[in-house]
């Protein structure tokens, strides 16, 4: 494989850890696509992002970063800024795309632009949201600003107002609950790749994403054509929306008692979760890329000033 940034033999950094609520999970990622890289024929450096990432990359010199960052300073355009300061040309989404991505009020607003289908949703204080129903139950309270589930909350119908914890951000969204199955769909460059269905007891928070046994899926997902093909559509439609590049992933609600008007689209990751058996390496491996390929692909379509 032949790419115009890093062609196998080349010195990529593997960015990691970093200081998001998610570091755990990027060490797990980045460790992943480092030995995977190290498969594929590239010379490998494994950097865990601190402050004093610039002075660290300067030192390594790679001729480009594999971003395995996760949540918010490395996924939300933060250090894809700097990278593009440095002149390194780097993977996944670049600056604007990555910041919109992050904000899910100002990604949902891109969705609603390309006339893709979202839940109802405001952004409030804390104060607001404890002392009042800001939106009528059923629905989700979460930080605007970060993944992988991190503090969500879902307020039933009938429940008070939820009082929330200290270390939520002082505005949040609050969205009318989607109910039904959770779908997502792999975008790989230009291609949707298939539609996972993802099964779980409750809610798909953080434990059943990342705890052993918390979750299965099912590849690909054994839902109806015309639900699969509008995964496929809205997600290459959500990928371009925000301006994405290399890989993505956008997931869905799905009431199948309402059918296609059941499909909700919910958010876009640009940085996904990147172990082997993680969902958009699942989906690649079900289309025939294998783990290196798919991670030197990555980093073969790095670029920089874009």
């Amino acid at each position: 494989m032949v790419g115009k940034s890093a062609q196998a033999g080349s010195r990529v950094a593997v960015l990691m850890g970093g200081l998001s609520a998610e570091r755990e999970v990027s060490l797990s990622s980045g460790h992943e696509c480092a030995k995977a890289l190290r498969v594929a024929g590239y010379d490998v450096v494994e950097l865990d992002a601190g402050r004093d990432l610039a002075a660290r990359l300067a030192e390594s010199n790679p001729v480009c970063v594999f971003n395995a960052l996760h949540g918010r300073w490395g996924e939300d355009g933060c250090v894809q800024g700097m990278l593009e300061w440095l002149a390194i040309p780097y993977t996944h989404s670049g600056v604007l795309a990555s910041a919109l991505a992050m904000d899910k009020s100002a990604a949902k607003a891109a969705y609603v632009a390309a006339g893709l289908p979202v839940v109802q949703s405001v952004l409030a204080t804390r104060d607001e949201v404890a002392s009042a129903h800001v939106l009528p139950p059923p629905y989700v309270v979460k930080p605007n600003n970060e993944g992988s589930s991190v503090g969500v909350y879902i307020v039933r119908e009938g429940a008070n107002a939820p009082r929330l914890a200290e270390t939520m951000p002082q505005t949040v969204m609050v969205e009318t609950y989607a109910p039904g199955r959770e779908l997502t769909v792999a975008v790989l460059g230009d291609r949707a790749l298939t539609v996972t269905d993802i099964i779980t007891e409750g809610w798909y928070d953080y434990d059943a994403k990342y705890k052993t046994g918390g979750s299965r899926h099912e590849v690909p997902a054994a839902i109806p054509a015309e639900i699969s093909e509008a995964c496929l559509d809205y997600a290459l439609r959500a990928h371009k929306a925000l301006g994405c590049r290399g890989l993505s992933r956008t997931d869905f609600r799905w009431d199948e008692t309402r059918g296609l008007a059941g499909l909700i689209l919910l958010e876009t990751n640009t940085q996904p979760g990147m172990t082997p058996t993680s969902l958009a390496p699942e989906q690649a491996a079900y289309c025939g890329i294998s783990f290196p390929d798919l991670c030197a692909w990555i980093v073969e379509d790095a670029s920089c000033n874009r």
